[in-house]
């Protein structure tokens, strides 16, 4: 910007001064227009309000039950894992996706039991199903590395506490034996 395109600062546009008499050009209703609830001091109209009668929201069908927030499970069949995995070979997330049997290693993966398991495999962060874990079991020398179990352990060795029982929330005490019929 050069000196010769500065221009002066615009004056900002005064507010009108609504109620102020006819001659101030928003005199008597001030713009509100004439009577009813909006034209009140201290009009407050909740969204959605329709005047008493049954809003919009509420004449329309609504879709019963309630939307459970579940993380995507990736499924892969034994079968699969069979022919795409060698002898002793690490079967994780992580190897899942580099073969493209999977899409993302962040999702669970859980293998289900179609398909036979020739090979003696290493599991890591997956779960089976009930029948795919007996036939991993079945398998020859097939080891299962489970995220869950390994947590648990550590968890417990270093807190070394003893968990507290619940206590009762104020109010949820028991007031009296005898109205109870307790005995000690």
């Amino acid at each position: 910007m050069k000196q010769d395109q500065l221009k002066p600062a615009q004056p900002k546009k005064k507010k009108k001064r609504i109620g102020r008499g006819i001659a101030a050009g928003g005199g008597k209703t001030a713009g509100r227009g004439t009577k009813g609830q909006k034209s009140r001091s201290g009009k407050s109209i909740p969204t959605g309000f329709e005047g008493g009668q049954t809003p919009l929201k509420m004449r329309l069908p609504k879709k019963r039950g309630f939307f459970r927030r579940k993380e995507p499970v990736q499924i892969i069949n034994l079968d699969k894992i069979n022919i795409n995995f060698k002898k002793d070979e690490i079967v994780s997330p992580k190897t899942l996706v580099k073969k493209g049997l999977i899409k993302s290693e962040t999702a669970k993966v859980k293998i289900l039991a179609d398909g036979n398991l020739e090979k003696s495999l290493i599991f890591e962060n997956v779960i089976f199903s009930k029948t795919a874990e007996e036939k991993v079991k079945k398998s020859s020398k097939t080891k299962s590395r489970s995220p869950k179990k390994l947590n648990e352990v550590k968890s417990r060795s270093q807190s070394g506490e003893k968990k507290e029982k619940p206590r009762l929330k104020s109010g949820s005490r028991i007031k009296s034996r005898k109205k109870i019929g307790i005995k000690k």
